[in-house]
């Protein structure tokens, strides 16, 4: 007997929305298929639900209402002094940079000439031009890969392409700026292919603003694949900054060679409703990760950072420390995984979530799990969600710093240990300043 399966009225207008979109976005013939074949997979897996133990927490088919339009091409104009100022404090980073407005790149606002050792192009250039052997790499979805991962690959529209070239160690990190802009609402859907062979060093930072005045609602789904070669090391940061309406989904794909290192941090303020994914995958031994974050939710936002860490191959480390700062009803998640297969001997992995709660009403859910098969391991995870200390609120207050500004610095405090992560001092500060305006206090300098 067949069972029919009812779709959400959101699951019938994203399939519309691709057969309307489907001969504008780039491709050939073959990549054409690909999304085609992805689009079809949607149709049998649906939108995540609290019925998957992954998005338990986080039920987008509850939650997404209304679909927006594929933002299939971008004609919003935008001036290089506009940019600046949608990037803020980011915008004091010295940095080479490729920008993409609307999910669209923007060679006019963009400068990757002199990035010497790293070869910068674009996604949209390369699914017009895929050879039929290379359109598997450009136009896949990740192994194991959920609804959302399907459905970046049916719609994506443009994104960079990062080639760090063997031994090379590029002075400035680049900077993939993605901005929102314009008045009309809709969904952008990018795709980054970050590459980092043999023994390379360098820094490379994801960027979501909003040019001030944009249309506040907006949908985005990003997916960033990373290849960490042997004995490579790459710093990956992303800063996603907003007002509190869009919906932000995002995944990145990792994976290590052999004494690779990777150090990820993910910084977030202001995402109506978010889920931030990654999957790390071991492939070589003496693998080393440093995955860490902060985010910043109020009102009614909602932010999920769901991560599972693969240790594959034996002699591998990984470290990860996220910290969230909740108010209002605001409400954060945190799923953490760290998998231990059964060659995996001599793994060290550590894992800690931590929520400061500003109010009554904000939520914190967390789930840290181990799963170990290997006997001659050290893993542990932990997490903890605590309020202001009074005590130490008094002593400030009693110092002569007014309340809001000791909450202030308490609050700077918690997550500090976070941004120390992050080991590029403008970039640090750059955060740091997206944070204390989050606090309603003046960036230093």
């Amino acid at each position: 007997m067949n069972v029919a399966v009812m779709k959400t009225k959101a699951e019938q207008a994203i399939s519309e929305s691709f057969e309307a979109a489907a001969a504008k976005l780039p491709g050939n013939a073959a990549v054409k298929e690909r999304r085609a074949q992805a689009i079809g997979a949607f149709s049998g897996l649906g939108l995540p639900h609290r019925r998957i133990e992954e998005w338990k927490y986080t039920d987008l088919r509850a939650n997404l209402k209304d679909v927006l339009p594929a933002a299939v091409e971008d004609k919003t104009p935008l001036t290089i002094a506009e940019l600046l100022v949608a990037l803020g404090p980011l915008a004091h980073v010295d940095a080479h940079r490729i920008v993409f407005v609307n999910g669209h790149h923007r060679a006019d606002l963009s400068d990757v000439s002199e990035a010497a050792g790293m070869s910068v192009s674009t996604m949209a250039l390369a699914l017009s031009t895929a050879s039929d052997e290379s359109v598997a790499s450009l136009a896949s979805t990740p192994e194991g890969g959920d609804a959302v991962e399907v459905l970046n690959t049916a719609f994506m529209t443009d994104g960079a392409i990062v080639d760090i070239a063997a031994g090379a160690s590029v002075a400035k990190p680049l900077l993939m700026v993605f901005v929102r802009a314009g008045s009309e609402a809709n969904t952008v859907t990018v795709r980054n292919l970050i590459t980092a062979a043999e023994g390379s060093n360098a820094t490379v930072i994801e960027a979501n603003v909003v040019l001030p005045g944009a249309v506040r609602d907006a949908h985005l789904n990003t997916l960033t694949e990373v290849s960490v070669g042997k004995g490579a090391t790459l710093n990956h940061v992303k800063a996603a900054v907003d007002e509190g309406r869009s919906l932000h989904l995002s995944n990145w794909d990792v994976k290590l060679a052999a004494d690779a290192n990777y150090r990820g941090f993910q910084f977030s303020s202001g995402l109506g409703f978010a889920r931030h994914g990654t999957n790390v995958l071991y492939e070589g031994e003496g693998g080393k990760l440093d995955l860490s974050g902060a985010f910043l939710a109020r009102n009614s936002e909602h932010v999920d950072t769901t991560l599972v860490v693969d240790h594959a191959v034996p002699h591998c480390e990984s470290r990860e420390l996220f910290k969230g700062v909740l108010d209002d009803h605001g409400r954060g998640v945190f799923q953490g995984k760290i998998i231990v297969r059964p060659d995996a001997q001599k793994t060290d992995g550590k894992q800690m979530a931590q929520a400061l709660m500003l109010s009554e009403d904000a939520e914190f859910d967390s789930k840290p799990e181990l799963e170990i098969y290997a006997d001659d391991v050290v893993c542990g995870h932990g997490t903890t969600s605590a309020q202001l200390d009074e005590d130490l609120l008094f002593y400030c207050r009693s110092r002569g710093i007014p309340e809001k500004e000791a909450r202030a610095l308490m609050i700077e405090s918690f997550i500090g240990e976070a941004l120390d992560k992050v080991e590029h001092e403008g970039l640090r500060e750059a955060l740091a300043s997206y944070a204390m305006q989050w606090l309603g206090r003046s960036p230093r300098g």
